[in-house]
Formats: structure tokens, sequence, C-alpha cells
């Protein structure tokens, strides 16, 4: 059978289609044979001529709140001025800084200079400077002897600023100084000023054809809710110093223009606070062109600090300190003045520190802008954190820890008496006395007393040996263990070995008998003071002190690190010498040297009294206290240089414990942290 095949004509719309694609293919064959066999050279030669560079992406800074998670220190964007080097360097280096110098002066701000010689004339070194200037000789090779001119001479040369006149060479090399110790080149970018204003960064915009090698870019500032909230607890950052960046620069970690925690919980906090910096590695072509852009780190912000402090019992305790010892100025003479004073609240049992405030203070902002003259304030002396630092006679505050050896040791029961006839005369030829006449008493009557007589006895029955091993294990004369960017003083105890390496002469019996009393030798922070009653109210255990509470991820939702509070030692107290103790701090504040400001309190209070004799003459107002007596939750020690009678600081105490216990007050509406960053 035959069958008839019909022909199907091909559709044009297909030859169209075919037509097309025969001639990209031959486009793309001959772009190819462009890129691999006629311009192989060309593209060849541009890549060995690029360069990798490593771009940084700036990690906050983590920010610190409250026990309460309140905002102490946060962070706000800024604009920051950048210099890149693969745009500005050469000839158009110094003219550009000029402009910008300028521009930053009608505008009022400050730019970064690290130079260790003054601004104005005559160019000498600045003041408390030798480490910098040691690193200046070095890095312009000049002699250690070379003076202040010869190192601005040597910098004229160095930096090309010959025909310009001094106030300008100065400007300009005291920013090429900054750059070059900040080690400015095509993978470090330089920060020549930072939170600059809104109006500063559209005008450094607007002129950036002028400004080759300029950008603004975001940066982070620190930003203080209060600025006069517990400053000497928080602390400072700075631009990293010669020292650190030498110590820091081998981590890999930072770079020469970072700022690092330089006091206080910023420093001592500084390996959570600080983030991780992004990293992105530019391949960039000899013209420029980024060739290959590739990420290396990602950014990590740094961790919240949580601290132990109760931001709102701070504020108290400072208005407190600050009211107090201008209210006993308003009625004294100039050279009888209180010349400041110092508070310290602990939490029983676990050495948290609840709240810490010295007076005189300063705000961050005083900081900022007048720290030359507040650094230079030898009378008020407000940068020095008398709390940590300050060391005090304890004077009869020191009573209760003699109480508890003598009864511990079995020197004495809480019902033996010792008779009070006033003047002590177990020594010939050393015969204190005492304030009063007090007959036959107690151990718990001697410290609602205050009788010196009956320590004068405990003294001579314990020796010193006895005396100092109880204060150590109470913590005084030793370290407190507070984070270590606190600094501080460790005190001193009146001892035999102390007396020989300072006088040079030996120990005496009634060294000892005055030691008992809190005088001598004995000299304590209201830090260790405010441990030491800590340790007493909860019958023996010594936590540390300290300020972090925990450590979080930046935005709060993992606890990076929580155990902060440890046990460094416990004293082995008997419950007999515990209630002996306690009961005889409470009468101190019930009918005794406290009583007419504690007399009738809404609770039970435990307190001493403490009126020392400083070494300048005066006589130092000093009080400790915990509460409630029956089950004690915080601890107070409070001094005030010349305040007088102790009772005088008791109200001080009041006022915290009435903060603490009773005063509800109104909740903090504060902006929730880390809402400004994401």
């Amino acid at each position: 059978m035959y069958y008839y095949q019909r022909k199907v004509p091909f559709p044009k719309r297909f030859t169209a289609l075919i037509i097309i694609l025969l001639v990209v293919l031959s486009a793309f064959c001959v772009k190819l044979s462009e890129l691999q066999v006629f311009g192989a050279g060309k593209y060849l030669a541009q890549a060995s001529n690029s360069s990798t560079r490593t771009l940084v992406t700036k990690a906050a800074r983590g920010e610190i709140v409250d026990r309460y998670g309140r905002p102490i220190v946060t962070n706000r964007v800024g604009y920051n001025i950048v210099f890149n080097a693969a745009e500005l360097n050469g000839t158009k280096l110094n003219t550009t800084i000029i402009a910008l110098c300028d521009l930053l002066s009608e505008h009022d701000t400050e730019w970064v200079d690290l130079l260790p010689m003054e601004t104005g004339a005559p160019y000498e070194f600045k003041a408390d400077s030798d480490s910098a200037v040691t690193g200046l000789r070095k890095l312009l090779g000049l002699a250690h002897y070379a003076t202040a001119q010869n190192c601005f001479d040597a910098m004229v040369t160095r930096y090309k600023l010959q025909g310009y006149d001094a106030d300008i060479q100065r400007t300009v090399m005291g920013v090429r100084y900054s750059m070059e110790t900040a080690d400015y080149s095509v993978s470090s970018p330089y920060t020549f000023a930072e939170d600059i204003s809104e109006q500063l960064m559209t005008q450094i915009s607007e002129s950036s054809f002028n400004l080759p090698g300029v950008s603004i870019e975001n940066g982070y500032v620190r930003e203080y809710v209060d600025d006069t909230l517990a400053v000497h607890l928080i602390g400072t950052v700075g631009l990293l110093s010669a020292e650190e960046w030498e110590t820091l620069s081998q981590t890999g970690e930072y770079q020469m223009n970072d700022k690092i925690g330089k006091s206080g919980i910023e420093k001592a906090a500084e390996d959570y606070l600080r983030g991780t910096d992004g990293k992105v590695d530019l391949t960039v072509a000899a013209d420029g062109t980024i060739m290959d852009k590739r990420t290396v780190q990602q950014v990590v912000n740094g961790n919240t600090v949580q601290l132990t402090i109760d931001k709102k019992l701070q504020l108290v305790v400072q208005n407190s300190l600050a009211d107090t010892i201008n209210k006993l100025n308003t009625k004294r003479k100039d050279d009888d003045r209180v010349t400041g004073g110092a508070v310290v609240v602990t939490m029983v049992n676990s050495g948290e520190i609840l709240a810490s405030a010295t007076y005189p203070t300063y705000s961050m902002t005083d900081y900022k802008e007048n720290y030359q003259k507040l650094a230079s304030d030898s009378v008020n002396t407000p940068l020095f954190n008398r709390a940590f630092n300050g060391t005090y006679p304890p004077g009869s505050t020191f009573k209760p820890l003699v109480a508890t050896a003598a009864l511990q040791e079995g020197v004495i029961t809480a019902n033996d008496t010792v008779t009070c006839v006033r003047k002590y005369t177990r020594y010939s030829d050393y015969q204190p006395s005492c304030l009063h006449y007090h007959g036959a008493i107690n151990v718990a009557t001697a410290l609602s007393k205050s009788c010196n007589y009956f320590f004068f006895e405990m003294g001579y029955l314990l020796g010193i040996n006895q005396l100092n091993s109880y204060c150590k294990q109470f913590g005084l004369g030793v370290s407190t263990g507070v984070e270590s960017g606190l600094n501080e003083s460790v005190g001193n105890l009146s001892s035999p070995e102390y007396k020989q390496s300072v006088f040079s002469t030996p120990w005496n019996p009634g060294d000892t008998i005055q030691t008992a009393i809190g005088q001598l030798y004995n000299s304590f922070t209201p830090l260790q003071l405010s441990q030491y009653t800590a340790t007493l109210a909860n019958g023996g255990t010594r936590y540390n002190q300290h300020l972090i509470k925990s450590v979080m991820s930046y935005n709060m939702s993992e606890t990076v690190k929580d155990d902060f509070s440890t046990v460094m030692n416990k004293v082995d107290l008997s419950d007999a010498t515990y209630n002996a103790v306690r009961q005889g701090m409470l009468r101190v504040t019930e009918d005794g040297t406290s009583s007419a400001v504690f007399g009738n309190y809404k609770i039970k209070v435990c307190g001493k009294t403490g009126t020392a004799d400083a070494a300048n003459g005066k006589t130092n107002a000093v009080f400790i206290a915990f509460a409630p007596y029956d089950n004690p939750e915080i601890a107070i020690s409070i001094v005030m240089e010349n305040g007088g009678y102790g009772n005088n600081a008791a109200v001080i105490a009041k006022d915290i414990f009435d903060s603490y216990f009773f005063d509800e007050g109104e909740p903090y509406n504060e902006t929730p942290i880390n809402t400004q960053l994401g």
C-alpha cells in the first residue's frame, strides 16, 4: 500500500532563533578569546598589581546595666571622620589635614592629637608624659636627651612642614604623629575625629570632592544615662596607650586607634565588654577597582555586663552622703570642715556591692571637659575613690572583731564581766584611760557603751598575733577580692613587723592594747569595713566583694557567665559568740552610742560607732551596721573625714535602710537597653 507523506515547511520564527543563538555564541567566543588570548597579558599584569585590603567593621562595646537591668552605660551611633590611605597620602595629606582642622575649629570640635607636646607656644613636652616622650624620641631616632624643640624640628622635616608657620606646623604634626603611631595604612584607616555634629557631618559630606580619602563613618559613642551615677565604679574608656598597644598588638584583636577600658568596670570587664570586629578581605586592583570581596570574620557586639549595684539605692547613698557632709559643714568653720567621705553597701550573703559612693565626686561631663582641673585639685581630690582606695583608722568599729576573737578563743564568755575603773593601769609606762567609769560590764554592754577599758583588757589577753589573725579572716588588711580594675588598697594592719619596718622601733605591750580599740597603725578601706561587717552579720562566711553580677549577650538573650560570688574563707563562729556580738551591736542602736538615730526604728539594726583619730590630727566619723537583726540582708560601712562623732555618720545608714526596706518609690520607666542599635 502506498502512503502519501506531506512535507511540512520549517517555521520562520525557529530560523530567527537559531540565527540569534549563533550570533550570541560567536560574540561569546570572541570575548573569551579576548580574555584568554589577546588580553591575557593585560589581566595578568592587573592581577599581579592587585593588593588585598582588610576592611574592619567595628563591633559595638557591650553595655552596662544595674542588678535589675536598668541601663547605666549605653551606646548611640555617632559620626566619625576617617582617613583612608588608598586615596589620602603624599602631598595632599597635609593640606587636607589643615583644611579639616580649620573646619573643626570653626565648629568647636576636637580631633585626635596624641603628641605629648603642648599645643601652644612655647612647645614644651606635656607634664606627666615621660613614657610617651620616650616613644616620640625613639620614633624620630633622637637621643634620650633630645629637647621638645629638637623633636619639633625633626617632625617639621619628617612630615614636610617647611614653609608653614609654627602653629600650623604643630597642628599638623600632632595629627601626623597620631596617624603614624596608629599604623595608618591601606589596611588600617585612621579615625581623625569622633562623634561630630550632624551639621559638620553634612558639611564634610558635601565637600567630599575637595577632601579625597576622607569619609564619614558610623561609630559607637558611650552614653551615660546619669553622668553622676557611680562614676568611680563605672570608670572610663580611652585610646590605647603605647604600653597597652605593645602588649595587646600581639593578640591580633586590637588596632592602634582602638579604645579600651581605662578604669573601673570598663577596665575590669574589658574582656566581656569588647566585641569582635568584623573583617572583609578586599582584593583591589592597581586602579582602585574592587576585584573580589570575602567576609572572613562576622561582627559580634560585646556582652552586656549586669552590675550588682541597685541604681536607685546608689543615688540615695550618693545624695545622703553629700547632703550629710554639706549640712555638717554649714555649722563649721573652714578649717574644721568635713573634707570627704565614703559609703559601701554589701549584700550579706553574697558579697554583692549594692552601692558605693565617694564624696567629693564629679560627673562624666566634667571628666571629659575639665579633666586637668579635676586631676590637679589636691584639696578636694574628686577623682580619688575613697571607698576603695582611702584608708582610715577604724576606731571603735574595730571592737566587734575584738569581742568576736575574745569570745571565740575562750578568753571571756558572754556573761563574764570586766570592771571599768576608767584608767587602765596594767602597765607602768603606759596607762590610757576610758572616756567614762562603766563599772562591771559584760561584752554586750562594753560594745553598747564602747568601753575602751574593756577592750584594752581583751587586747592584752588575746595578744597582737591573735588579733591580726582574726583581722585577716574578716577581710581587714587583705584583699577583698573585688574586680582588679577597681585597684583597691589592702589597707594596713597594726603589727610588730609594720612598726619595725616603718619606724625601726620594737613593739611594746602598750601598742597591742591601743590596737585593740582600732587605733595605732590600723588603717582600712570602707570596702574592707563593709566586708568585715557582712562577715560578722552572716556568722563568719567571707564572700568576695564584687560588682559584676552576670554577663549576658549584647541583646541579653543569653547568659554568658553568672557565678561571680565566691567564698574566700569561713570563720568557725559558735552560736554563743555570734549571738553575744550581735546582741551588743543591737544595743548600740537601741540604748547605746547611736540610739539617738535608731531608737524606736521600724526594724532592729545592729551597729557600731567609731570616733577615730586620724594621722592629720582630725577625728573621723566611722559607722558600721547591718540589718535586720534576726535575718541580716545588707551591711553598711561609712567614713567621714573630720566628721567627728561616729553618730554623725549613722544618719546616712538610716537613709539607706529606709530606702532598702521601706521606700517602694516610683518604678523606673526607662528605655530598654540596646534598642538604639537593634
